[in-house]
C-alpha cells in the first residue's frame, strides 16, 4: 500500500522519510483545523485540548534537548550543571528549593537541561515555526502531543499523583512527591516515559507563552525517538515553506509577536527586525 496522507478528502504522496503521523498543510484554515482537532470534551460541553505543541522552523529538526546536544556522559554532566547552577545563581532565583524548580529556572535562562520547551497554545507554536525569516525557504513543523495519552504510559506512582490532584500535567511540587530529582525520576521505571511539567510563573515570558516542559526519563536520547515508538500519542503539522509568509503575517495581525511573547526591549527589537524584513521578490 502506498504511503498517503489523507486530509479533507485529498491524498498526498508522502516522501519515504516522512512519518505517517505527518500531515502536510496547504492553507491557513487547514492548519487551524488540524491544531484544534480533537479538542471537544463532551462530558463538560467545552473545547479543552489535551495537546501540547512545539513549533520548529525546520521540519528536519529533532527533539533532542540542550543537555543531550552536549554529548558525552549527559547523566553525569546533568548532575554537575545543576549543582553549579544552584551554587552560582542568586538565592532568590527559585520559588522553592527543589531540583524541579531549579531545572525550570535553568532551562528558562538557557542552561543545558533535559527539559524541552512546549506550549499549550497552537498560536505560540506557529510563532516559533515562523519566527526566523532567514529559514523561510525550509518547511517548518508543529509537533502535537496528547499528554492525556502519554500519561497512560507513566509509572503507577506518577499516574496516582495525577489522579489524586485531578490534573493532566505536573507541577514541581507534584513531581517532588514521586522523586526529589532526576536520578530518582529515571529510576521510577525501566521503561522510558515522558511527563509534561508546568513551570512556575517566573516572569511574563513564561505566562505569555503558555509554557510547559516535556521531561523524559533517560536524558540521552531525543523525545522524537520515543514518540516514533508510540505513534498513537502524537502528530505533526508540516508547514510548507511557501505557506510561511501567510502564516507569519496573520500571526502578526493577531498580536502573536516577539513584542508580546518576549516582554522587554529585546523582544521589541526582535519584532522590529523581523517585521520590517522585506519579503524577497
Amino acid at each position: 500500500m502506498d504511503d498517503y496522507q489523507h486530509l479533507n478528502g485529498q491524498s498526498r504522496l508522502l516522501p519515504p522519510e516522512i512519518s505517517r503521523n505527518d500531515v502536510w498543510i496547504s492553507s491557513w484554515h487547514e492548519l487551524i483545523d488540524l491544531l484544534y482537532a480533537d479538542s471537544w470534551r463532551a462530558q463538560i460541553s467545552r473545547h479543552r485540548s489535551t495537546f501540547a505543541f512545539r513549533g520548529v522552523s525546520d521540519a528536519q529538526h529533532d527533539l533532542r534537548t540542550t543537555l543531550a546536544r552536549l554529548g558525552g556522559d549527559v547523566v553525569e554532566l546533568e548532575r554537575h550543571i545543576l549543582r553549579s547552577f544552584r551554587k552560582y545563581a542568586h538565592r532568590d532565583a527559585v520559588p522553592g528549593d527543589s531540583d524541579w524548580n531549579w531545572l525550570a529556572v535553568a532551562q528558562h535562562y538557557g542552561a543545558p537541561t533535559r527539559l524541552l520547551d512546549w506550549t499549550y497554545s497552537p498560536f505560540v507554536a506557529m510563532h516559533f515555526a515562523t519566527q526566523r525569516t532567514e529559514e523561510f525557504y525550509l518547511d517548518g513543523a508543529i509537533w502535537c502531543v496528547d499528554y492525556s495519552l502519554t500519561n497512560q504510559l507513566l509509572p503507577q506512582r506518577l499516574r496516582d499523583i495525577l489522579e489524586e490532584e485531578g490534573q493532566n500535567v505536573f507541577t514541581a511540587e507534584m513531581l517532588s512527591r514521586a522523586a526529589t530529582g532526576p536520578r530518582g525520576f529515571d529510576a521510577l521505571s525501566e521503561e522510558e516515559f515522558v511527563v509534561f511539567f508546568e513551570p512556575p510563573s517566573l516572569d511574563g515570558r513564561i505566562v505569555n507563552q503558555s509554557a510547559l516542559f516535556a521531561l523524559k526519563s533517560n536524558p540521552v536520547t531525543g523525545l522524537d525517538r520515543w514518540l516514533t515508538t508510540h505513534p498513537t500519542v502524537y502528530r505533526r503539522a508540516i508547514i510548507p515553506a511557501a505557506l510561511k509568509w501567510e502564516v507569519r503575517d496573520k500571526l502578526d495581525q493577531g498580536g502573536i509577536t516577539e513584542r508580546v511573547l518576549f516582554p522587554g526591549l529585546d523582544g521589541l527589537s526582535r519584532w522590529l527586525t523581523r517585521y520590517y524584513t522585506p519579503r524577497p521578490s
